[in-house]
């Protein structure tokens, strides 16, 4: 009751705040504000920052031809400007305001892509320009479009007309000048950062006085430090924002030094704090590990980040504030969340993933979470959000934080994140030879009165790993059988992965040409149940976990062991497809 009641109290002060917010910028868009925004224009561009994001000239000639592959989603504008239609889909049209597709253009490197840029951004200007309202002015889609035409505004001037450059920068500063005044009341994250870092971009890029730059500069410098945790996580715990962030701050730094200016030291203490950050969280192959709102990973995105880390040592393997653990060693990594839940603030992404872990030997990942289709339907959010789409333990098949409310808040909030877990206390366990932890979370405890603790061990070179679920009441009291005491420990196998069945029914986990894994559990006769992976690249894929199931009153702890066995072979084995069995040929 206490922790419903406080959840609640939590809900609508973030309600209260959001409609303050919110009332806030429609005055400030309206005509009593809007004369704040006018003033000097810039007589010219000082310089273009960088762009770190890839760019493909072939997108430059899709958009052309009126086609917009934007947010995992293609419209087809029928010659008509984008910014005449109506689309649905709100990440499309974010993403249309938003301009970071103008880097195609440049990468084009032709006359007809820089007109074509020219154009669309003069209908931008004509259609949204001179009214300060909806998707196309919320300060994050606003903040990413300033850094976009100050990254790209040498193709979108390329062979322009003196009017046009006048509108422009006219409307760039107009546009700067809303940012500073919003900056301050965004909601917490990662675009109240990128808001501030817009400004930095500005306060270099165009003529402005010295007291402009230095405001900026310490407005950025408080907001990174504020921000981004001392272990380089940032503070919604999603390994993407820390991705998103750097491809901001590194060409920022770059400016600086191009502009003769000296970075802020938050800025560059930040940036190498959260480069060996992205590395923590990095499986082999090069994917980030799928934990609170983290997707499909685009490998070369990560790669050209990663190009600019000096620091080619192995990755830390404690992220005590990020609440991370890591373990590595024989070509295995396993990465496993040991955190409480984000600030309710910065938690819309966050998912109820306590003590989950992933495992990938070599390029292969084994074990996983269900992760996030990033351009997908949004009602499939909660699922991928819940406990049971992560290698976790879910009590009566409940999720260990709610993030499921009324149609009207989530409309006005999203989907925050409550009542998750708030202690997880967690201690390594390191030896010679062996990598491990224990932790333990209290996410059930107000609901159910039993605390979840696991402890992971990686050794033999990485050969083994041995993991111990444990359910205790504080105190050591015995858990009471009353129906509301039943487990379920799942084991999320990637999509990629076969699960058979050997001569002694213990369960292989094994693709071609990789490691062979076998599951055995010494408490529990394992089960296989069908599942869902959300972070395919192509979209969700249907997957297959392992289930270990019992009632905490009569088994109070599980021991289970992963053990790598070597390549892949074709001796006699069972698919375990559900309920069948279907052998395979010697």
């Amino acid at each position: 009751m206490a922790l419903a009641a406080g959840s609640t109290t939590r809900l609508w002060t973030l309600v209260a705040k959001e409609f303050w917010r919110k009332t806030r910028r429609r005055l400030r868009a309206g005509p009593v504000y809007r004369w704040r925004y006018s003033g000097r224009t810039p007589e010219r561009v000082l310089i273009a920052p960088p762009d770190l994001r890839l760019a493909d000239p072939q997108i430059a000639l899709e958009i052309y031809y009126g086609r917009y592959p934007l947010s995992g989603h293609l419209v087809e504008t029928g010659g008509k400007s984008p910014f005449q239609i109506d689309v649905a889909n709100r990440g499309w049209v974010k993403t249309l305001h938003g301009f970071r597709w103008l880097r195609h253009m440049r990468a084009a490197g032709t006359e007809l892509a820089a007109a074509n840029a020219r154009a669309l951004v003069s209908d931008w200007i004509a259609m949204h320009g001179n009214q300060i309202s909806g998707i196309a002015w919320e300060p994050g889609t606003t903040a990413k479009r300033v850094i976009a035409w100050l990254q790209h505004s040498s193709v979108v001037l390329q062979g322009a007309e003196f009017p046009f450059y006048r509108a422009f920068l006219k409307s760039l500063a107009v546009q700067i000048r809303y940012l500073r005044s919003m900056a301050r009341e965004m909601p917490d994250g990662k675009d109240r950062l990128r808001a501030r870092i817009a400004l930095a971009f500005a306060a270099l890029s165009l003529p402005a006085p010295a007291s402009a730059l230095r405001g900026a500069t310490r407005n950025l410098a408080e907001e990174l430090d504020r921000q981004i945790l001392p272990d380089g996580g940032h503070i919604s715990r999603n390994p993407m924002a820390v991705l998103e962030l750097l491809a901001d701050l590194l060409p920022l730094r770059q400016t600086y030094a191009n502009q003769a200016e000296t970075p802020p030291a938050a800025l560059m203490g930040a940036i190498d704090r959260m480069l060996p950050a992205l590395r923590f969280f990095r499986h082999q192959d090069g994917s980030l590990a799928r934990f609170n709102g983290m997707g499909a990973t685009i490998h070369d995105r990560i790669a050209t980040i990663l190009r600019h880390d000096d620091t080619a040592g192995a990755p830390l393997l404690h992220a005590p504030h990020s609440g991370y653990e890591r373990l590595s060693m024989g070509g295995v990594t396993v990465i496993a969340d040991t955190g409480p839940s984000p600030a309710v603030d910065v938690s819309n992404a966050a998912h109820a993933g306590c003590l989950a872990f992933e495992l990938s030997s070599g390029r292969q990942h084994y074990i996983v979470n269900a992760g996030i289709d990033t351009y997908g339907a949004a009602e499939f959010r909660p699922l991928a959000r819940a406990t049971a789409a992560h290698s976790t333990a879910t009590i009566n098949d409940t999720s260990s934080a709610r993030f499921s409310h009324s149609l009207r808040v989530n409309d006005l909030l999203g989907s925050p994140l409550l009542g998750g877990p708030q202690h997880v206390p967690c201690k390594r366990i390191d030896q010679k030879g062996t990598q491990g932890f224990i932790a333990r979370h209290d996410g059930y405890m107000q609901r159910f009165g039993f605390l979840h603790e696991r402890e992971l061990k990686l050794s033999s070179e990485g050969n083994v790993l041995a993991g111990r679920d444990r359910f205790l009441r504080p105190g050591g009291a015995a858990i009471r059988n009353n129906g509301r005491d039943f487990v379920v420990v799942r084991f999320h196998i990637h999509p990629d992965i076969n699960l058979l069945q050997d001569e002694h029914d213990r369960l292989v986990l094994t693709a071609d040409q990789a490691d062979t894994w076998v599951f055995t559990c010494t408490e529990v006769v394992p089960e296989v149940e069908e599942s869902i992976y959300f972070a395919g690249l192509g979209g969700p894929r249907r997957s297959r976990q392992i289930v270990l199931a019992f009632k905490a009153s009569e088994i109070a702890e599980v021991h289970w062991q992963l053990t790598r066995t070597g390549i892949a072979g074709r001796e006699q084995l069972s698919v375990v497809a559900g309920a069948g069995l279907i052998e395979l040929p010697a």
